[in-house]
């Protein structure tokens, strides 16, 4: 593959080493550096590249030459990617995507921006995948379900026909969803959970099968405050 654009990961935890990793072998964008935020900064280099602090990133890599990637897991209900992505974008940098080539994206699907999808998903006709999504390997993501912003989805998860993620949900592995199921925002669907119907209240964590809402709420769970 020749490469033809020039990556700068933000973040240094183990998914920016899977980011650099997948971008490398599998994408037309050669990684020219890694970029923390100043307070988190505490190595100079990475895989041979620099590593600099965020606030100073386009002075070091700017932006009219470079691409971003935000490399982040679910921390905090995702909301450190989502934090880090707002970062991105108003210092200027176009946000690239990794869509693995073996991974199976249909035509008419649509994708935002910062998506990072691994090998063996299958994403199928007419769905949506909002900005900063996370889909790891292995998924099912049926015809013309909707994955808002910020949703992080593990491995193996089968999402039926007609379905909509609400933004910034954690899906874990192994879980399933029915036809025409809706969560609502901040989900945490637990391994192996079994979604039968919709449950759109915001910050619900959903176990077992079929999947039922625990007293609990995701907000309370990560420790995070929800959004207004």
């Amino acid at each position: 593959m020749i490469m033809t654009k020039k990556l700068l990961i933000i973040g240094d935890g183990e998914f920016a080493d899977i980011a650099y990793e997948y971008f490398t072998v599998d994408s037309p964008y050669t990684v020219i550096g890694f970029a923390v935020e100043q307070g988190f900064l505490k190595e100079q280099e990475k895989f041979g590249l620099p590593v600099v602090a965020l606030e100073q990133a386009q002075e070091i890599f700017p932006t009219h030459e470079v691409e971003a990637h935000v490399a982040v897991t679910s921390t905090k209900l995702n909301r450190v990617r989502k934090r880090l992505i707002s970062v991105a974008r108003e210092k200027g940098y176009k946000l690239a995507n990794f869509i693995s080539p073996k991974a199976m994206v249909w035509r008419t699907a649509k994708v935002g921006d910062n998506v990072f999808i691994f090998e063996n998903n299958v994403v199928q006709h007419k769905v949506e995948i909002g900005d900063g999504c996370v889909l790891w390997s292995g998924n099912h993501v049926g015809h013309q379900t909707r994955i808002d912003d910020y949703c992080f989805l593990a491995s193996h998860v089968v999402i039926s026909g007609y379905c909509k993620i609400g933004a910034g949900s954690f899906i874990g592995v192994n879980a399933s969803f029915a036809d025409n199921v809706s969560v609502g925002a901040d989900a945490l669907v637990g391994m192996a959970a079994v979604v039968t119907k919709s449950h759109e209240k915001a910050g619900l964590i959903l176990n077992g099968n079929p999947a039922e809402p625990a007293r609990v709420s995701s907000y309370r769970y990560y420790r995070v405050e929800q959004d207004v």
